[in-house]
């Protein structure tokens, strides 16, 4: 299980543009807390606090203590508004959870030991099909990262999700296939040589054609 970190929020008397237009000036990012039976709370949290977590990479699975007037609420975030332009966090929405909670999450997956990939060491590449799994599970399991070991591949290999290991009571939400989550392809390099080799071809084509066109007007002549 990840750890659980505290963002501290002050209550929003006010809701609205006006008001929330009136936060952000401020350096602060509207939010709301909603779920678990409970009525929803409007806050706001400092967008500098906001943002560490958001470069974490795993904010969406991401247990939250958020503290509002002394209280604290055990929250996942579920969404994040950004600015259309500057990508600035704009509005989170906060779910309360509890331990026994069952949620869907979106896990991020971290490749490790790409120095013992013999395909990778010949030049191959590691094309990643899923950047994360979503899973279920409980709200106090839910894991940080998964790591997928790439020891042993060679160039055609895949990783499935049956290669990774998944704590207990962990579940993958798409169970009726062993998905892919990455492959080692090929190396670039060749791609490029067949495409020269295609130019190539395709240049002597061009080269009688002229040949043949040159032949044929001196015949007429």
């Amino acid at each position: 299980m990840s750890d659980v970190s505290t963002l501290s929020a002050r209550a929003r008397d006010r809701v609205g543009k006006g008001s929330a237009r009136a936060a952000r000036r401020e350096g602060l990012v509207p939010a709301v807390i909603y779920g678990d039976k409970q009525d929803p709370v409007t806050v706001v949290v400092a967008r500098r606090e906001l943002d560490k977590l958001l470069n974490t990479g795993s904010f969406f699975s991401q247990l939250l203590d958020i503290e509002v007037d002394g209280t604290k609420h055990r929250v996942l975030p579920r969404d994040l508004q950004q600015h259309p332009v500057s990508d600035f966090a704009w509005h989170v929405d906060f779910l309360r959870v509890s331990a026994s909670s069952a949620l869907k999450v979106d896990i991020p997956v971290e490749f490790i030991n790409d120095e013992a990939s013999p395909g990778l060491k010949r030049g191959g590449v590691l094309n990643v099909v899923r950047h994360s799994v979503e899973v279920t599970c409980r709200a106090d399991s839910i894991p940080e990262k998964f790591e997928v070991d790439l020891t042993g591949l060679e160039i055609g290999d895949s990783v499935h999700i049956s290669m990774v290991s998944l704590p207990d009571g962990v579940k993958p939400t798409i169970d009726d296939r062993d998905f892919t989550i990455a492959t080692i392809a090929a190396p670039t390099v060749v791609s490029d040589e067949q495409a020269e080799a295609n130019a190539a071809a395709d240049a002597q084509v061009e080269a009688e054609d002229e040949d043949d066109k040159d032949e044929s007007e001196s015949e007429e002549d």
